[in-house]
């Protein structure tokens, strides 16, 4: 039975995480190798996101499996199972009016690209006169990534979040 969507704290009702479950969490993403943070939702609105669907790393969301309401979990992933192996392949030189705002344009910047399929993300790598070396590699390519994961609720989600794919509401989409 999918039940409406609530609060399991204030419902009283303990559910794991699994599908058909909305999870609200905090979590920090370490470069495994220097320690380093990368990403972390502390000090924000916590994540919301479908069990199950493309909010997170598979990797992460089975260490997620059968977990409730505070628990917390660390799950070391390695490249392969993360954001793949660096390419130096993926290094591409580019015209400069692929770009929305080519003046701003300088390295280690993130910004998109305008391609014939839609926007692609890139890292500027060297900015010349008329073109600009991008890196098309995801920025945590070739790095293992630990993810400490701090479940603050779990609840079931509506019929109408897992017919859309997303969750609806407080941390979700509104439609």
């Amino acid at each position: 039975m999918i039940e409406d969507a609530e609060n399991s704290s204030a419902s009283g009702i303990s559910v794991a995480v699994g599908t058909g479950t909305v999870l609200t969490l905090h979590y920090t993403v370490r470069d495994d190798a220097s320690g380093e943070a990368l990403e972390t939702s502390a000090g924000r609105e916590p994540l919301t996101i479908l069990y199950g669907q493309h909010g997170m790393l598979a990797s992460v969301q089975e260490a997620l499996a059968g977990k409730s309401t505070g628990d917390e979990v660390t799950v070391t992933v390695p490249p392969e199972r993360a954001f793949g192996l660096r390419r130096e392949d993926a290094v591409r030189r580019v015209s400069k009016k692929y770009f929305p705002n080519p003046r701003q344009l300088r390295p280690g910047l993130r910004t998109a690209l305008r391609t014939e399929s839609g926007s692609q993300p890139v890292t500027v790598v060297k900015v010349g006169g008329k073109v600009v070396d991008v890196d098309t590699n995801h920025p945590y390519a070739g790095l293992t990534l630990t993810f400490v994961v701090e479940v603050l609720d779990v609840r079931s989600a509506s019929a109408e979040e897992i017919d859309h794919g997303h969750v609806h509401g407080a941390g979700g989409h509104a439609h």
